[in-house]
């Protein structure tokens, strides 16, 4: 049976409000002013540690960035479900995959413990064997280690294990590893997939049971 991976923010869910109000809630504690929405959406994708760094900028020195870090997970903690959503579709299509007998997993550059909480308190941890984040191993996406790790946990082939994600950073995460990729056409960061084209495309995960399907005939 397929493993179907998927990336969580931007492609499972919509959550930029929240780490945009945790960065900037992080900025004013700080003594910073507040960042645009788009300019933090711009920042995610590569971890918390990298996200804090670049909201910081340049001039930041290693115990600001520090004490910032510390800050923003503290706050995103408590505060990370006050907006994030699944995006339409979403829920629908594990189900669907999930009746297929499909495996799944979640791969994401958040830390492990927030995107384990996140799929649980979201109602649909249920549909994942496994949810690996940025610190679950010594290196993040595009690092194919997380891929490898889960086709040997539960024995799939590469030749019909799937990564779904809405950047660049997971179609290379895909190749790296020697398996399929998907992008996602809304998200917080598709406007990278142009720079790294996945082998399909989709405007929502309700087209992806269909497509997996069609791709083992």
């Amino acid at each position: 049976m397929p493993l179907v991976i998927f990336d969580l923010d931007g492609t499972l869910v919509d959550s930029v409000q929240d780490l945009c109000n945790a960065v900037n809630a992080t900025r004013e504690y700080i003594g910073m002013t507040p960042l645009p929405q788009a300019t933090v959406a711009s920042y995610v994708g590569n971890g918390a540690p990298v996200l804090i760094r670049r909201a910081m900028g340049p001039g930041a020195t290693e115990t600001v960035l520090e004490e910032a870090l510390a800050y923003f997970l503290g706050y995103y903690r408590e505060h990370m479900l006050d907006h994030t959503r699944p995006y339409p579709g979403v829920v629908e299509a594990l189900e669907s995959l999930h009746c297929a007998g499909h495996r799944m997993a979640v791969l994401t550059n958040k830390p492990e413990r927030f995107s384990r909480d996140m799929c649980t308190g979201l109602g649909f941890g249920k549909y994942f064997f496994q949810v690996y984040g940025g610190n679950s191993f010594e290196q993040k996406k595009p690092d194919p280690i997380g891929i490898r790790t889960l086709t040997r946990e539960c024995g799939a082939e590469l030749a019909v294990t799937w990564m779904v994600g809405d950047s660049a950073t997971d179609v290379l995460t895909a190749r790296n590893a020697g398996v399929r990729s998907v992008g996602v056409s809304y998200g917080i960061s598709p406007e990278s997939l142009e720079e790294a084209p996945p082998d399909f495309m989709v405007d929502s995960l309700l087209e992806l049971p269909g497509l997996i399907a069609a791709a083992a005939l």
